[in-house]
């Protein structure tokens, strides 16, 4: 490869790093927060209501509600208890509650999850080849006949092995 490939990929690594440093900071965020999704970490309750059809059978609640782990508790003539809230199956009303993330880190870490269904799924598409762009790039960053261009190969070796290590241990 020639002076000018090398120039160039150092040019748009540089410049794609900066354009997508705010979105770096977002996923890096989301990601920490999603490690710890199934605990109450930074959530607080909500309180929620909702109506729903009415005489939906009790087990069936926790479904139309999307409510996970939902776990009914007893039946008292029309209001069917669970863990957190109540339905009444002859209005229909549903009130319970569930814990939410804050606003932002909610949004952020919906994006952080985006699938092919929802409309920012592009986005994720977008950066993940963004970062395999860094990954490639970054080989290009030096001379192969530098000292530290042989050194970064080390680090990257032994990135590799951790790589592997977490895939496999």
């Amino acid at each position: 490869m020639g002076r000018k490939t090398e120039e160039k990929m150092r040019t748009y690594h540089r410049y794609l790093g900066f354009f997508l440093a705010g979105i770096m900071a977002m996923y890096a965020i989301s990601g920490i927060v999603l490690i710890y999704r199934n605990t109450d970490f930074l959530k607080k309750e909500v309180a929620v209501e909702k109506t729903i059809k009415p005489n939906i059978k009790a087990n069936e609640v926790g479904k139309v509600l999307k409510i996970k782990h939902f776990k009914l508790q007893k039946e008292e003539g029309n209001i069917v208890h669970f863990e957190g809230g109540t339905y009444d199956s002859k209005t229909g009303v549903a009130s319970y509650t569930e814990k939410k993330l804050p606003f932002v880190l909610d949004k952020m870490t919906k994006i952080h999850k985006a699938t092919s269904s929802q409309p920012l799924y592009f986005l994720n598409i977008f950066f993940g080849a963004s970062l395999l762009f860094f990954v490639i790039s970054a080989f290009w960053m030096f001379r192969p006949t530098a000292p530290i261009f042989k050194k970064g190969i080390y680090f990257a070796l032994g990135g590799l092995v951790l790589t592997l290590i977490l895939l496999f241990v």
